[in-house]
């Protein structure tokens, strides 16, 4: 509401400036547009005083009117059809028009399916700055940069991202066997994928200070309210046992279900039945495994996906390899200690398979 407050004191103020000029009718408009968007005593004032501007010039040119010929009436209308052009440019028209054309988020942020999540935004801004409707008033500025904050909002998240490479925004191109699976991704699709934040507030947070303050208010008030109503709940229900273990069955039950409902990942760094498929990434040919329906069903960048899986197993190769040279290093202490030369020479021998995997890739900034 509060929004809709400053957009309304916008509408005032525009009208003010119409009534000075002698855009009665302007002003009116704009002091209509503003009561609607919120209803204040001011905007009926000032709308009130317009139209009885507007009653006395009106019987003072009724002479005048007559006496005008159809050259003047065309001439007005001129003057006032290249006023309210003058508030766009052509440019602006036009990418508006480009957005709301976009059947791929990809495409409505200019950014290619490889591109980095610093590019995605990096583009989002670019196009927020072009399209907000405090600078741009072409006739559908506010529809396209809605659909702008659409697609960056779903781009920007990882997860969904992901399922948007693999199955767009169309519940028809999921495969009907993740219909039951991933019924919760299929409603995501349906509705394009909605963003957590609106288009403003997503606005807000790439150009203004953080998650915006009204949304903050609401979940702190909506955590306080929870709270005492759990507090309620407890007191109430302290004699009700039997109520206490019907709620924690539930909640078991909705745990089950949601487990059953995640979707499986796309690929293994280790063989399984599910599996079986060996493939190795183009730039540190690290094997990985995939499913026999893989090139068939995933949509989404093979290059952007390699990149995960090769930060994925460096990282558990370094963890690994931490493990291994621990454990080398605490049975040679112990052999030196306690044992003799035989027990120090099978300490030594102790493999460190993960460290010679990044050796042998030449990630040796990762051994030590």
């Amino acid at each position: 509401m509060d929004g809709n407050k400053d957009e309304a004191q916008r509408c005032i103020n525009i009208a003010l400036d119409a009534a000075k000029s002698g855009n009665l009718q302007r002003a009116e408009k704009f002091l209509r547009k503003a009561d609607n968007l919120y209803p204040s005593q001011k905007a009926k004032d000032l709308l009130a005083q317009i139209q009885s501007r507007e009653s006395e010039t009106k019987d003072t040119a009724d002479g005048v009117r007559k006496r005008n010929t159809n050259s003047n009436s065309e001439s007005s209308q001129a003057k006032r059809n290249e006023a309210a052009s003058s508030e766009y440019t052509k440019e602006q028209s036009e990418l508006c028009e480009r957005i709301l054309r976009c059947k791929d988020y990809y495409e409505v942020l200019r950014v290619t399916k490889d591109a980095t999540d610093t590019e995605i935004k990096r583009s989002y801004k670019k196009l927020a700055l072009q399209l907000h409707p405090d600078k741009n008033r072409a006739p559908r500025a506010v529809e396209a940069f809605k659909a702008l904050g659409t697609a960056a909002g779903c781009l920007t998240d990882p997860e969904k991202r992901k399922h948007y490479d693999l199955f767009g925004n169309k519940p028809d191109k999921i495969p009907k066997r993740h219909y039951h699976q991933n019924h919760e991704y299929e409603h995501a699709y349906r509705t394009g994928f909605d963003s957590d934040f609106t288009a403003e507030e997503l606005f807000n947070m790439f150009f203004g200070n953080g998650f915006p303050q009204t949304r903050t208010t609401s979940n702190r008030q909506y955590a306080s309210r929870r709270d005492t109503q759990q507090q309620q709940y407890h007191q109430n229900h302290q004699q009700q046992p039997s109520l206490a273990f019907g709620l924690i069955l539930v909640l078991v039950l909705i745990s089950m279900l949601a487990s059953f409902f995640t979707s499986d990942p796309v690929y293994s760094l280790s063989p399984t039945s599910k599996y079986s498929i060996v493939q190795r990434t183009h730039h540190l040919n690290v094997p990985y495994y995939v499913r026999d329906t893989f090139k068939k069903e995933y949509q989404g960048s093979l290059h952007r996906l390699e990149n995960t899986i090769e930060e994925e197993y460096i990282m558990v190769m370094k963890q690994n390899c931490m493990r291994e040279r621990s454990y080398r290093d605490l049975m040679i202490a112990r052999a030196r200690s306690f044992g003799g030369a035989s027990q120090m020479e099978q300490a030594k021998a102790l493999k460190v398979t993960s460290c010679d995997n990044l050796a042998r890739l030449g990630l040796t900034k990762y051994i030590y």
